[in-house]
């Protein structure tokens, strides 16, 4: 039992040379096809540096092999015919790239195909069971003519397909021809390879198949059905591609997972994969499995690789791939909470809410004249500033890049009427984000002030206007976030329970009772306040229904051991 290679060259001539010798010093005869468009004088360099090697045999003359053309299926008619005639031991013929690399020893791969002599390895399917093609062709590609190619001359070859179907133009197949398709890598019989070189019908069918776009994945793969005695229709050698159908390439840190896979030709392998050429290049016995060649062992990790190219990592923005709308991978990496009126109402809550959870808690991040990082800091992690007309340059990357920063802590900040509501959409429509809103807190700052009237109630009017638009997009039927809204009214009512529901699912882990209140503000008058404002024509509808004599004292715990207001 004997095993050819054919080699089709293009590039990276000094490797293709290093693998011919491989297999040639193994026993195995290679056919060499260089392609035209390679340079008169790096040609005889290369077949020079080959020359003398009894197994080894060069295609002359040269042909043009330009993807998507008849030139590569030509070229391997003619390599196969010379392995033929030279070689006439030959049992299978291998066909093989120029970027390709052995992962098995030979004799292992002889051994196997000792064992299956009247077995054909091509990947062929019928065009109606095919769903791996791109590039828009599956059954047109052999209804209509593709005389212009693809890559070089895409102009005429896209108006020439339109231009067939305007006219509905179609052309019938080569009566008694099933057309399939796959993989360009095969391994043949020696009497199945005779049969399609001889034929009697070649030459309608090579006519034919010259206007098919591709023909590299169709010429062998349909005519194999019609002289094969048994077809395993799958390649051993191991080819996966991108979502664009473009072959991924290995590299040296993909050692393992090429041998995982147990075929026994791996392509595409980078040029300067050194460890790769070093380490695969050789007949040690002691690398030798006897295992089928099973690719679908690392599909999952390409299938993975497929989806990160894709949608990326969830959160992350970056320039080769920024997210059109809705069509991102989750707006942010991981949960994160704005708390609305709390810090209005509570003393010093920002350090009770971190001591309380654990969480980093900022004060307002999109304050007009800053960003109010934890602990003041000027700028944090991931170097973002806290500089409002760097950060309102792009309001939204901003809280992407300090969630993606930060990943792995959850992130808690202030939020209210009188911040940069531009990232209102953003988090609304965020399944990572939890809002919480005590809607008219705002107002016991205005309380506190020691203004006019009239400056007063124009601010209190302006701030609920943005108020009441900001709720109402929060209560938009789009809202992913985990939103709680309140009264300022309602809120004070039961103001612990309603604490107690945030923080557990703040942090699930450590949910427990509250054994410490965060101290309310002093808010003597408050209802009197707002009576006045009402008084004034001002009314200030979002905090809720205050009595005019309403007058809260501080948190005391009951017996439960949870807080109310008495």
């Amino acid at each position: 039992m004997s095993v050819g290679f054919i080699l089709l060259v293009h590039t990276a001539l000094d490797r293709a040379a290093q693998v011919a010798r491989h297999w040639a010093g193994s026993g195995c005869p290679v056919v060499i096809h260089a392609d035209r468009a390679v340079p008169e004088e790096r040609f005889d360099a290369f077949r020079a540096a080959l020359a003398g090697n009894p197994n080894i045999r060069f295609v002359e003359p040269r042909r043009r092999c330009e993807w998507g053309t008849w030139g590569i299926v030509g070229a391997t008619i003619d390599a196969s015919a010379l392995m033929l005639e030279s070689f006439p031991k030959v049992s299978h013929v291998y066909l093989a790239s120029g970027s390709c690399l052995p992962l098995r020893p030979v004799p292992e791969l002889r051994a196997y195909l000792a064992e299956r002599p009247h077995t054909d390895f091509i990947e062929s399917a019928t065009i109606d069971d095919v769903d791996w093609s791109k590039g828009g062709f599956d059954r047109e590609r052999f209804t209509l003519r593709f005389p212009f190619s693809f890559k070089t001359q895409r102009g005429l070859f896209d108006r020439f397909v339109t231009l067939q179907r305007g006219l509905g133009m179609k052309r019938s197949l080569p009566a008694g021809l099933v057309p399939h398709l796959g993989s360009q890598w095969w391994c043949l019989t020696r009497a199945t390879l005779e049969a399609i070189l001889g034929d009697p019908r070649r030459g309608e069918y090579e006519r034919f198949f010259q206007s098919v776009w591709i023909p590299d994945e169709s010429y062998f793969q349909s005519l194999v059905r019609l002289h094969a005695t048994r077809v395993e229709s799958r390649s051993l050698t191991l080819s996966k591609f991108d979502f664009q159908g473009k072959p991924h390439t290995f590299y040296d840190d993909h050692l393992q997972l090429l041998r995982r896979s147990d075929c026994f030709v791996a392509r595409k392998i980078w040029p300067r994969a050194d460890r790769l050429y070093s380490s695969l290049l050789s007949n040690d016995p002691q690398v030798t499995k006897n295992a089928e060649p099973n690719p679908g062992k690392i599909d999952r990790l390409f299938t993975h690789a497929v989806e990160r190219r894709l949608r990326g990592r969830p959160g992350l923005y970056m320039q080769s791939r920024f997210p059109l709308s809705d069509r991102d991978n989750g707006k942010s990496c991981g949960p994160y909470s704005v708390f609305e009126g709390f810090s209005d109402l509570f003393e010093h809550f920002e350090s009770w809410l971190s001591k309380t959870t654990g969480c980093r808690v900022h004060g307002h991040l999109y304050a007009p004249d800053r960003a109010h990082f934890a602990g003041g800091e000027k700028v944090y992690n991931g170097s973002l500033p806290d500089s409002a007309a760097l950060r309102d340059y792009n309001p939204c990357a901003f809280l992407t890049n300090l969630t993606w920063s930060t990943r792995g802590e959850r992130q808690c900040f202030m939020f209210g009427p009188a911040d940069n509501q531009y990232p209102t959409d953003f988090m609304t429509g965020d399944p990572h984000a939890q809002i919480s809103v005590i809607t008219g807190a705002w107002a016991i700052r205005l309380f506190r002030r020691k203004a006019t009237s009239e400056e007063v109630r124009k601010e209190a009017a302006r701030l609920q206007r943005i108020e009441q638009a900001h709720v109402e997009r929060l209560r938009a039927h789009w809202a992913k976030a985990r939103i709680r809204i309140w009264t300022l009214a309602e809120f004070i009512e039961a103001p612990m329970d309603h604490l107690q529901e945030i923080l557990d699912e703040v942090s699930p882990r450590g949910a427990r009772r509250l054994t410490e209140a965060p101290r309310l503000t002093d808010l003597t008058g408050f209802g009197r306040f707002l009576q006045e404002l009402k008084n004034e024509g001002m009314n200030l509808h979002v905090a809720g229904d205050f009595p005019a004599g309403y007058d809260p004292a501080p948190l005391q715990p009951d017996t439960q051991r949870r807080y109310v207001v008495k």
